[in-house]
């Protein structure tokens, strides 16, 4: 199996060192083959998605991807900026099925922004659509208002489309995912005020009718935003835009005591991934090995699960991370009073010990 490691920019290369470290302890054989990617990529070769990148990333079985972008590169150009390379490499490789698991290890209930009894179990499964939306729609640019209150003023625009294909494929990602779990699908749109959300809608209704075992339900985006965190466990599995999607899964990690511990797979039609913790780069503490890596160790389980059919490797990593934080071990992000303290590199020791 050959994995491309992409470490990219800030705490990236720390965290992805550590999922490495705890992938080579599995006794797997693996080819990893590392090149750079975000600001790293501009900087190697001028752009943030290499062709020498790109080429990789599509050779490989999988992607491990640590985390782009740095205050520094603000200036450059929108394409040109590290952050095109994520979009890049979704575009590229066809990786439209994000997959982002909300769950609360008991030992952080304390360490979540809402009372324990309200996120304790908690295990919601978050997809979204990554191919389309607003983020990919055209028409986009900047142009001279052409009418209304403010002609002549300048104005950016942006074009949310989807078509029907595009949410049945995603769709029944959802659906089969739904299956296997507690059979419950919530579609989350914006149906009353955008048509989009009503082709959405309409759509998901007619792929309902292939899954009659998994109840669906509908909410409003903005509903939902409020009830993750006024009723979070009520949620199964939550499938959504690509706008939507981005705002509910960070809004979601935060009910797990940090970002730092949310893992994501985003997925094409055959199962091949990029896998990378939901972070983001966090140049502010990068160097200072504080970074927690567990979202990118549980990264690479999910890598194990869907893409290399490693599960029984995948049960072993996750289950070395219970065990670590049962031992009482915290990175700054999830420390609580009576815990210990512990860097990256110690934490990500830590994980392969507990193998």
């Amino acid at each position: 199996m050959k994995i491309a490691v992409l470490p990219g920019d800030g705490i990236g290369p720390e965290i992805v060192t550590e999922a490495v470290n705890v992938l080579n302890a599995l006794g797997e054989t693996f080819e990893l083959e590392e090149a750079p990617v975000g600001g790293a990529g501009y900087e190697a070769a001028g752009h943030p998605l290499p062709d020498a990148t790109l080429k990789l990333a599509k050779e490989a079985d999988a992607i491990l991807f640590g985390a782009v972008g740095d205050w520094k590169y603000d200036s450059l150009e929108r394409a040109l900026r590290p952050e095109q390379a994520i979009l890049g490499l979704r575009k590229h490789l066809q990786l439209f099925a994000n997959f982002r698991p909300a769950i609360l290890y008991k030992e952080l209930a304390d360490a979540s922004s809402l009372k324990p009894e309200i996120v304790a179990g908690l295990d919601i499964l978050i997809i979204r659509e990554l191919n389309g939306d607003i983020y990919f729609g055209q028409p986009k640019g900047f142009r001279r208002s052409p009418d209304g209150a403010f002609e002549g003023a300048r104005e950016g625009f942006d074009t949310m489309r989807y078509s029907v294909p595009e949410v049945e494929r995603i769709a029944h990602v959802a659906f089969q995912a739904a299956a296997k779990r507690d059979k419950r699908l919530c579609s989350v749109d914006k149906a009353n005020v955008l048509e989009t959300s009503q082709l959405w809608r309409d759509t998901m209704i007619e792929v309902a009718k292939q899954y009659p075992e998994v109840e669906l339900s509908h909410m409003y985006v903005d509903n939902a935003a409020m009830q993750l965190v006024k009723a979070p466990k009520n949620f199964d599995v939550v499938v959504t835009g690509n706008m939507f999607g981005d705002i509910l899964s960070d809004e979601a990690a935060m009910l797990t005591g940090s970002i730092g511990m949310l893992p994501s797979a985003s997925l094409d039609a055959n199962n091949k991934g990029l896998y990378e913790p939901s972070h983001g780069s966090a140049p502010d503490i990068a160097g200072k090995g504080v970074a927690n890596p567990l979202a990118t160790i549980l990264s690479a389980a999910m890598m194990l699960r869907y893409t290399l059919g490693r599960a029984e490797q995948a049960d072993r990593v996750e289950n070395a991370v219970k065990k670590v934080l049962a031992q009482g071990l915290r990175t700054p992000d999830i420390w609580q009073e009576g815990a210990t303290k512990v860097g990256t590199r110690e934490m990500g020791a830590a994980v392969v010990a507990a193998l």
